[in-house]
């Protein structure tokens, strides 16, 4: 049904309906000049009539109709997208982060492993996160993402120093002792927070 509203609107190269579609999530994008203003009642008509004949529910909690133009934001696979007017080309984009609940889960992931190990050497607590953080930036590394790894990867610092801080009863975080070089050469904290700029993920983090 999808494919033929796109069909059915398209002028040209241009398409007025994209959508995109991972297991049951499903998002339908509109163009937002006014004469398209009629598609977004009726794709949402006959998506409810298409999802009856199938006999699946629309969750109504969790879907929503958001306009783009006007700041707002829709999630998709552990995102939050957006539209903003780059800096330097001053063109619009999509602009994509993780979202912010996705980033307290991990926080929360890897805070329960320094508890639960907090009187065992440094590198067996080294051991335990790096394949974590290796899973979770590996996922999330598309889009606009180095915000949010900058902000993960200081934060892991700051855990290590100070487990091994309280392994040496000392406070502080130990900036001099332990020089971040040290930290990723010696102790191999997991570093690869690159961004990649290529295609959407393909499947959502555990």
């Amino acid at each position: 049904m999808l494919e033929r509203a796109k069909d059915a609107t398209r002028n040209g190269k241009y398409t007025y309906v994209e959508y995109v579609r991972f297991a049951d999530d499903l998002v339908v994008l509109i163009d937002a000049h006014p004469r398209h203003a009629w598609l977004l009642g009726a794709v949402s008509k006959r998506l409810r009539e298409e999802f009856a004949k199938l006999q699946v529910e629309v969750n109504e909690e969790k879907s929503r109709t958001v306009d783009l133009d006007r700041a707002e934001s829709f999630g998709f696979l552990g995102f939050d997208f957006r539209r903003l007017r780059s800096v330097k080309k001053h063109v619009w984009r999509a602009h994509y982060t993780p979202k912010l609940k996705k980033r307290t889960a991990l926080l929360h992931k890897l805070k329960e492993v320094f508890r639960r190990y907090q009187s065992q050497p440094v590198d067996r607590v080294v051991a335990l996160i790096n394949p974590v953080l290796r899973g979770w930036v590996n996922y999330f590394a598309v889009g606009h993402s180095s915000e949010c790894f900058s902000f993960i990867k200081d934060w892991v610092e700051k855990k290590i120093r100070r487990h091994m801080g309280r392994s040496r009863n000392r406070r502080g975080f130990g900036w001099k002792r332990w020089s971040r070089r040290w930290l990723y050469e010696e102790l191999k904290l997991f570093n690869d927070y690159r961004v990649r700029r290529t295609a959407a993920p393909k499947a959502s983090p555990a």
